[in-house]
């Protein structure tokens, strides 16, 4: 049970010496100090590409949605279809009917298959797409209605003519509010999460939140952005966090309080922000793009790094909608195609997980 010691202890190093390897830990310190950044795989090719013929090049217009049972319904000139993605199967639900109409919005019920859509004749209409039946037509705008959100059985519509009319779609007299805190076409149009909050952004630049119980103005008017502001987003896993896109002359992403009407942060684009979708299981923010990139950019929150760059549609990304297990974004373009990127995390998988490969790419047209 001997100790092993030295005798004397060990000579001092001559004035001057460094240790070499007291040199390198130094000079890394703070790169070990930094956070370490995950790096997942976003392929950067889309998984399909559907033809949409007559699509139309309209800024203002909100001409795609994704329902909660997997359906997508996309606005092509006069007529809505349907693509359901787990079949692949293209049905036309309706046509306007007269020269020169056509679908100006569409928007899912929250749960179910009832589809709202908003026409050039300034009425919104509710169609039952199990029975591809229209259920009812409610008027309340005099322009047309190009925006629409859903809030349980509360169906609000954004006009043309810069009101905003709220329909509870149970009753025959189906106006229970009217919001006039616009004064230009309203083109954004989002409840949040919960139902407390309404966001609307228009071509006046404001950008509008509305308390549900409070209608007669809206609890914050913000005037921050320069440019028509379409884009909105509210962040699922946070509450009153929203992101808000400005047009053409703007270019902003902005991200604010909603309880207080804060302005968090603001990442300058450098081209028109035509839509935004939160990632529903990460801190990411999807933004796609008018020129000159036509692109989508995928961001991580809050330190805004851009973690991919996607590339493919030839026009402006209008409009976009996300699958219901979060993990893919349909990108609809003014070139005419639908594109499907699966490129967001799906819920609980492992952060190591990846694809390895930029998925099968599928050429196929609406109609």
């Amino acid at each position: 049970n001997k100790v092993l010691a030295f005798k004397s202890k060990a000579p001092k190093p001559v004035e001057g010496h460094q240790n070499s390897l007291r040199v390198l830990y130094s000079q890394n310190k703070d790169a070990m100090n930094q956070p370490r950044r995950f790096a997942r795989n976003i392929p950067q090719a889309p998984e399909r590409i559907l033809d949409a013929p007559d699509m139309i090049d309209d800024y203002y217009l909100n001409l795609l949605d994704w329902s909660s049972t997997n359906v997508v319904a996309i606005a092509l000139g006069d007529s809505v279809y349907l693509w359901n993605a787990g079949d692949g199967s293209i049905t036309q639900l309706m046509q306007t009917p007269g020269d020169g109409s056509h679908v100006t919005s569409v928007s899912w019920i929250q749960e179910g298959n009832h589809l709202a859509i908003g026409t050039s004749k300034n009425t919104t209409q509710l169609w039952d797409c199990d029975q591809k039946k229209r259920v009812r037509e409610m008027d309340g705008h005099s322009a047309r209605v190009g925006a629409l959100a859903w809030n349980a059985h509360v169906l609000s519509s954004g006009g043309r003519d810069g009101i905003i009319v709220n329909h509870d779609v149970r009753i025959q007299n189906h106006i229970s509010a009217t919001l006039t805190g616009h004064t230009q076409e309203v083109c954004g149009l989002k409840w949040s999460p919960n139902g407390s909050q309404l966001a609307s952004g228009a071509n006046d630049n404001l950008l509008n939140l509305w308390d549900d119980r409070m209608t007669q103005a809206p609890t914050f008017s913000l005037n921050n952005h320069t440019a028509a502001v379409k884009a909105l987003a509210w962040a699922p896993w946070q509450k009153n966090l929203l992101a808000s896109g400005g047009g053409t002359a703007d270019r902003m992403i902005r991200f604010w309080n909603t309880s207080t009407g804060q302005c968090l942060n603001a990442v300058d684009t450098h081209s028109q922000v035509c839509s935004l979708q939160w990632s529903k299981h990460e801190k990411e923010l999807v933004s796609t793009h008018g020129f000159s990139h036509n692109q989508l950019i995928v961001w991580k929150y809050p330190s805004m790094v851009k973690m991919a760059e996607l590339t493919g549609h030839t026009a402006r990304v209008l409009h976009t909608a996300q699958s219901p297990d979060g993990t893919t974004i349909c990108s609809a373009g003014a070139d005419e195609t639908l594109r499907f990127w699966k490129i967001l995390s799906a819920a609980g998988q492992d952060r190591k997980e990846s694809s390895g490969s930029d998925g099968l790419m599928k050429m196929k047209a609406i109609r």
